[in-house]
């Protein structure tokens, strides 16, 4: 009971900076999870891997939400999410694949470059002007096995990707958003179902982990974090937005300069 009280707590707070930042909730909970798992004595081996599948996971259960939220407001163009999807899926596959098959501290290092990069774009935010045409077929494709590697290698849902090239792409912020929504639901079902499959055996799971998802965080989480994104929403309306951005900015950037320090004297030593 103890366990589950916990990650109720860690879903809250994930929950309300993700509402309060608008941040994708990846970007929060693997952190997070990173931090709560060391702090329980797992593995180093296996504590990214099983942070970043978990995450998947919990983004299955909250995207369905949001895409909801999303198309009752008319906002998804299911049109381009739809050609996006295959190549999501594929990408996803294989982003988790490739996470899987390196070490917990190149995982961890490859997520403190990200992290820095999420910090510096929230801290000096950058809104690409319409400036190419939407792809074709075999071009949305190949974008969308890109977002997909790059959001399932990481535990994200791939707005902080979708977004930035829907925009470039000339399809209207509101669209972008909800367009976006739409295709974290398969990055999350391709990604979290290769963590659950490539994870079953692995060495040094605790208990309650199914393959490379731990149950009691993924219950915890999904229980509050959505509850205390829509508070988050509602308090970001009401607090100065740009001081609170940067802070928080600089703290994810201290967070991934950290692993980015710890991991590279590992890898080096």
């Amino acid at each position: 009971m103890e366990v589950y009280l916990l990650y109720l707590g860690l879903g809250a707070v994930a929950g309300l900076i993700s509402g309060l930042f608008g941040l994708g909730g990846g970007v929060v909970i693997v952190p997070i999870l990173i931090f709560t798992f060391t702090a329980q004595g797992l593995s180093p081996d296996i504590l990214t891997h099983l942070a970043i599948g978990t995450s998947l996971a919990t983004i299955v259960i909250t995207s369905i939400s949001s895409v909801s939220a999303h198309n009752r407001h008319g906002a998804v163009l299911w049109r381009v999410a739809l050609w996006l999807t295959p190549g999501i899926c594929l990408g996803a596959a294989l982003g988790a694949v490739f996470a899987i098959s390196i070490t917990g501290a190149s995982l961890q290092l490859a997520f403190g470059v990200f992290l820095c990069l999420v910090a510096g774009k929230m801290a000096f935010p950058i809104n690409p002007d319409g400036g190419a045409n939407m792809p074709g077929p075999a071009g949305k494709t190949a974008v969308g096995g890109v977002i997909g590697f790059v959001s399932s290698l990481f535990g994200i849902g791939g707005g902080s990707l979708s977004v930035p090239f829907l925009t470039w792409v000339r399809v209207p912020v509101k669209h972008a958003v909800g367009t976006s929504a739409a295709c974290g639901l398969p990055i999350a079902v391709s990604g979290a179902l290769t963590y659950l499959y490539k994870g079953y055996g692995a060495v040094e799971l605790p208990p309650h982990a199914m393959g490379y998802i731990y149950l009691p965080a993924f219950i915890g989480i999904v229980a509050s974090s959505t509850i205390f994104a829509r508070f988050g929403a509602r308090l970001a309306h009401r607090l100065p937005g740009d001081m609170l951005s940067k802070g928080f900015a600089l703290l994810l950037f201290l967070i991934g300069m950290r692993f980015v320090w710890i991991n590279v004297r590992l890898l080096v030593a």
